[in-house]
């Protein structure tokens, strides 16, 4: 048998051998993967294993033992190799763990975080006192990328309906497959524009994870992120700012006004070092409303609250 071609990326080479096994193909790609400074090796070699075969993870540590045909041994180390480039594994498998759901995902949308389970939790937290009693919630995901927070809001309140808009035809596309994907076509409606300009009807909820990274510090983000997610996505102008900005200035308009029905709440993700910023944002555009910036499990500033 003709030994696996050897990879060599980013100033290290390995191989496989042709009898390998799961076991022994994942430590080798854990320590290559270490060496080339990825930060979790050892999952990333589980995720991608569980991928080529078709197993869960689980499985995988049950059954180390099991022998690796040429062609998995093949894929498995081309994707390692793009891994050890930085390519982020979510494009790699094609989806992203959040909020209970697997979210595809690929280059075309910014892949989900856990930060942003904080704003599905709190604003399914209003929607079910807004169910409990008696009404129908709607709700604006604005900028819905792969549709992420649409998919886990629907999902956990069938009761909702969702308008998810997006300016990035691309993104919707995307989006589209994770509606297709949870059968929530007649829950979640997805409408091609910027910001609240396109929504049909008012709404009780506006729910925004806008991009909120300042240009300046684009450079100083992680390869996995610099090199391969969506410039749209993360890019908020000097202060990181700009998106959020133009969200409460479209608000405070007569015609935003219109698009919030009364006691309407907003969640917002917000970086770390935003909150006072992003707060004076919506106490301007929103003068008698009580505006909150709560923080993260890790303390830091995460979410802006806005109850009109």
């Amino acid at each position: 048998m003709a030994e696996a071609p050897q990879v060599e990326i980013a100033g290290f080479a390995w191989k496989l051998d042709p009898s390998t096994d799961v076991g022994r193909a994942m430590l080798a790609a854990s320590r290559r993967l270490r060496e080339a400074g990825v930060d979790s090796p050892q999952l990333d070699s589980a995720l991608l294993m569980a991928h080529v075969l078709g197993v869960s993870k689980a499985w995988l540590y049950a059954h180390p033992d099991r022998k690796m045909a040429p062609q998995e041994i093949a894929d498995f180390e081309a994707l390692v190799g793009r891994r050890m480039r930085r390519e982020p594994v979510a494009y790699l498998i094609g989806y992203r763990a959040f909020y209970g759901v697997d979210i595809t995902v690929d280059p075309r949308v910014l892949i989900p975080r856990p930060e942003t389970e904080m704003l599905v939790e709190r604003a399914l937290a209003w929607i079910q006192t807004l169910i409990r009693r008696g009404e129908r919630p709607r709700v604006a995901d604005v900028g819905t990328g792969s549709g992420a927070i649409a998919v886990a809001i629907a999902i956990n309140a069938p009761e909702a309906v969702i308008y998810a808009t997006d300016v990035s035809q691309d993104a919707l596309d995307v989006a589209a497959q994770n509606v297709w994907r949870y059968a929530l076509g007649e829950q979640i409606q997805l409408i091609p524009g910027d910001l609240v300009d396109a929504l049909p009807e008012p709404v009780d909820i506006v729910v925004a994870n806008l991009p909120y990274v300042a240009s300046g510090d684009l450079p100083g983000l992680a390869a996995d992120i610099r090199n391969f997610e969506p410039d749209l996505a993360l890019d908020a102008g000097p202060d990181g700012l700009d998106k959020i900005r133009a969200l409460f200035a479209a608000l405070a308009r007569p015609a935003g006004m219109a698009r919030l029905r009364p006691g309407a709440r907003l969640y917002l993700e917000i970086g770390a070092d935003q909150g006072d910023a992003a707060q004076a944002i919506a106490e301007s555009a929103f003068l008698n409303a009580h505006v909150e910036v709560q923080a993260d499990y890790a303390g830091l500033d995460r979410l802006l609250v806005v109850e009109t």
